[in-house]
């Protein structure tokens, strides 16, 4: 009896708990419970789970590094800084401090993730809007799509981004060549496109009288640390040094830096990170080690083979386009391992790589299961009261994702 409809069906149903959470339970549970049931069924033998953790080194300790700069950005206040200055900015227009909030949104994404974005820009710009008397949703809603819009203008702005190129990571100079181009029309094709579908809910006047908190020295340090990180990291992408060591390295220095400040005890900050988000990308990661090892990645290389020989001029876009959809029905962790895996299988060109890499990130934005940045913003959400539909976030992504999509894969043809 084939095993392959039973691992499919564990790797649906995992997918799914993680994004419904059954009963409240976290999402690692759901992931371990899948490593468990793997076992169970023989379907990977005990001693290859560990080399199938091993797998995702680079990008634990990157999501650890990012974890610790965004709880440390949090705590000494430079989101909530960096969200009232785009209110007092708009100057009492509902409509520019969308602009606002969307480029805030950006420039976080960019530079220290789009998980980032998720996790602290969205309850600051929640207070921001409850301050200006403006309905917040609009304003968060852009927080969950900027950040998988803007997640590949660097190499550190999404952890798929690892996942997807791996030790095919490209230098920072042949990466911005490559992708500066699609990201910028990815990332004002979004905007336009929610700008949009948002514009009778976004209010012509807000309040103009915003209170700025002021940093403390504690604060403008974590600033200067934030800024050094992201220099170090270009510099890391610039020399093709993998970017998880340095960015743990960076999170690290960071601490104890502004610990020294005045900045709070760093056990307490450690002690509050989210550690289980890392098992629950370990169990992914055996995952896909498990669909490895029954045939699924070299299945799905020969239908790779066809498509480009039945469509080659065309077959980049739809590398990309089908990976854009997969992300929404696996996630685009479980995509991007399982897509890496085949490129490699067929030692594919970097235009092949860089087409499914921006379908990787771009293609979350169709639905609410598609990214983890995605899953940990409808966390953030619940924690302030604020609820978003799946249908509700569906009729925005069927169309803001196809226009950053297109825009960002009709313009890598012009890169590479």
């Amino acid at each position: 009896m084939s095993t392959e409809p039973l691992l499919w069906a564990i790797t649906g149903l995992t997918m799914t708990a993680i994004v419904l959470r059954p009963w409240g339970l976290p999402e690692a549970i759901w992931a371990s419970l899948a490593v468990l049931a793997l076992i169970v069924f023989k379907l990977i033998p005990p001693s290859q789970v560990l080399p199938g953790v091993a797998r995702g080194y680079d990008v634990y300790m990157f999501l650890a590094g990012m974890m610790t700069l965004a709880e440390l950005g949090r705590r000494q206040g430079v989101f909530d800084w960096l969200a009232a200055h785009a209110g007092r900015a708009a100057a009492g227009s509902g409509r520019r401090l969308f602009l606002l909030v969307y480029l805030a949104g950006t420039l976080v994404t960019v530079t220290l993730s789009n998980d980032a974005t998720a996790v602290v820009l969205t309850p600051a710009v929640y207070a921001v809007a409850r301050a200006v008397d403006a309905p917040p949703l609009p304003y968060l809603l852009i927080c969950a799509f900027v950040a998988n819009a803007a997640s590949f203008v660097l190499p550190v702005s999404n952890p798929a981004n690892l996942v997807v190129l791996g030790a095919n990571m490209p230098s920072l100079a042949h990466w911005l060549a490559l992708f500066l181009l699609p990201s910028l029309g990815a990332i004002l094709a979004t905007y336009f496109a929610l700008r949009y579908l948002l514009r009778t809910d976004l209010p012509a006047t807000i309040r103009a009288d915003v209170d700025t908190p002021r940093l403390t020295p504690a604060g403008r340090l974590t600033v200067s640390a934030l800024a050094g990180t992201a220099a170090v990291l270009g510099l890391a992408s610039a020399y093709g040094i993998e970017l998880g060591p340095v960015t743990l390295a960076a999170a690290g220095v960071a601490l104890l830096l502004t610990a020294a400040r005045g900045g709070g005890n760093p056990i307490a900050l450690l002690r509050s990170l989210s550690w289980d988000v890392l098992l629950m990308v370990a169990g992914l990661f055996v995952l896909i080690e498990t669909l490895q090892q029954h045939g699924v990645v070299a299945a799905l290389a020969v239908q790779q083979q066809q498509l480009q020989a039945a469509a080659p001029s065309m077959a980049n876009q739809l590398t990309g386009t089908i990976l854009a959809v997969a992300c929404n029905l696996v996630n685009n962790l479980p995509a991007g391992l399982l897509g890496a895996a085949t490129l490699d299988h067929l030692a594919a060109p970097m235009p092949l790589r860089a087409a499914a890499l921006i379908g990787i990130d771009i293609g979350p934005n169709l639905s609410v299961s598609g990214s983890l940045a995605t899953i940990l913003w409808l966390a953030m959400l619940r924690r302030e009261g604020v609820q978003v539909g799946a249908w509700q976030f569906l009729k925005l992504g069927a169309v803001v994702m196809p226009a950053g999509l297109l825009a960002a894969l009709l313009l890598l043809q012009v890169t590479s």
